[in-house]
């Protein structure tokens, strides 16, 4: 292959503003598994559901100030893969990077079912030309710049914001009595068993599914790379994680735990719905659909992008076929967004010819992939940062809190997850295929240094910094180790 310093690709655009980047850095954490995913915890634990999401969002939190650090010091579109090679070697980016991009395009896939289905309320159709209809649309924004995907994420994350805001308004005004014909009242906390009644250790197994509902906030650090000012927006999102969990996601679950029985709450039906029935606003189910496809719609949206990008570094990097590198007049890498789509239709065939089987395969089979990256996110943190020495490590202009001992709490606290996951019965399967796609990967890998070209090496691709320096490195912490 040739060289990309001799044969360099065309630009990715820097047309995104912190305005888009605030809102992608909000919408990663606002999703479906919110509004409806919430129903399934409150069902199992009751109120002390909260407990299963704090917990989360501390992991969370603590991987996001991680990939902060490194992202600030080298903002790159597909961070995670070269992090992952600087600190590990030309396998762990491969690897990374590989499940990153398999992980999203099976979301996109599958929020374009879901997004159909939720059409099916107003619509008398079947869901799966509305699914691929909503696929091909968020494709076509796509397509036309990334400051387009910007906008689209823009509006999509506002309206989600708005009526979350809503309902943390409507719901306080609710609990301390301010409501017309209601007083206030948090028996509901304590009633029907108890604050948890089902004990603790369902509330620990909990975590295991409140962490797939708050994955997609390290999105904004893949689009700050097509920023103006991307070391700023990285900082800005990952500071503004603490907000956004702490607010959206405890204030609504405990709202929800006071306004609604948890016993009433049924798995898959949307607790929202329920609390608004309860305080007596009609339409709920007709409003908690509409905003709950606009949800669908932004993951549906970042999905691809993200994807796009991450394929676009894999074939920069030699890791894929070198046409899906190539961007087009308005900076998209149109090849890698192609190959997402067709991901995609074929989940929603798989949806149609097989739902039970095939498509719930290869969605399980993406189910803790994101947690392997997070962790390769957080050991290539440690490892990075430690070769750094204290020297360099003081000019670092973002750190991790208190290294190494959070970063180390990060990890355990993701691989307890990942181990949990395998005393959960509803979790097993996701696990176990999801070891099942690393071995594929890391097969492809070696078949790849077996058969194929020699790696190309990492060029100057403006926009995406994949060979810019990093402000904080040292030969020592940013040479490619050899494979092992």
């Amino acid at each position: 292959m040739p060289d990309l310093d001799k044969n360099p690709s065309p630009a990715l655009q820097k047309s995104l503003k912190q305005r888009h980047l605030t809102m992608i850095a909000i919408g990663g954490v606002i999703g479906a598994g919110l509004f409806v995913g919430s129903s399934a915890l409150l069902n199992s634990s009751g109120p002390a559901a909260i407990f299963s999401y704090a917990i989360t969002g501390l992991v969370v939190i603590l991987v996001m100030r991680m990939l902060g650090e490194m992202a600030v010091a080298d903002p790159s579109t597909g961070s995670f893969s070269g992090y992952a090679r600087k600190a590990f070697g030309h396998r762990a980016g491969f690897t990374t990077g590989w499940l990153y991009w398999f992980f999203w395009v099976v979301v996109a896939g599958a929020e374009a079912v879901i997004g159909g289905k939720l059409l099916q309320r107003w619509i008398d159709l079947p869901s799966w030309p509305m699914a691929a209809a909503l696929l091909l649309a968020m494709v076509a924004t796509n397509l036309r710049s990334v400051r387009n995907f910007g906008e689209f994420e823009y509006w999509f994350a506002g309206i989600k914001v708005a009526a979350i805001i809503a309902f943390l308004a409507i719901g306080a005004c609710f609990v301390v009595g301010l409501w017309p014909g209601h007083s206030a009242d948090v028996s509901n906390l304590t009633d029907h068993g108890g604050f948890a009644p089902n004990g603790w250790t369902v509330v620990l197994s909990g975590v295991v599914v409140a962490v797939f509902s708050m994955v997609g906030p390290e999105i904004a650090t893949i689009a700050a790379a097509e920023s103006e000012e991307p070391e700023k927006s990285v900082a800005k999102a990952a500071n503004s994680v603490i907000g956004r969990v702490g607010v959206f996601y405890l204030g609504s679950v405990l709202l929800l735990a006071i306004i609604v029985p948890w016993t009433s709450i049924k798995v898959g039906q949307s607790p929202f719905v329920d609390a608004l029935n309860v305080m007596g606003i009609p339409g709920g189910p007709d409003i908690m659909n509409a905003v709950v496809l606009v949800a669908v719609l932004s993951c549906l949206n970042s999905s691809l992008y993200t994807a796009s990008r991450m394929m676009f570094v894999l074939a920069n990097q030699g890791d894929a076929p070198r046409s899906v590198a190539r961007v087009d007049k308005n900076g998209v890498p149109r090849g890698a967004l192609l190959a997402a789509l067709c991901v995609g239709l074929g989940c929603v065939a798989l949806d149609y010819f097989s739902p039970t089987t095939a498509f719930a395969f290869i969605v399980n089979a993406s189910g803790a992939t994101i947690l392997m990256v997070y962790l390769m996110i957080a050991l290539s943190q440690i490892k990075l940062r430690s070769m750094l020495g204290r020297e360099k490590a003081r000019e670092l202009r973002f750190k991790m809190w208190l290294f190494p001992y959070l970063s180390i709490l990060g990890v355990v606290g993701i691989l307890a997850v990942l181990i949990s996951m395998f005393f959960v019965e509803s979790t097993r399967s996701q696990i176990s295929l999801s070891l099942g796609a690393l071995a594929v990967t890391l097969i492809a890998y070696q078949a790849r240094r077996k058969f194929g070209p020699g790696r190309t090496p990492a060029g100057s691709v403006e926009g995406g910094n994949i060979d810019k320096e990093p402000d904080f490195d040292t030969e020592a912490s940013y040479a490619l180790p050899s494979d092992r």
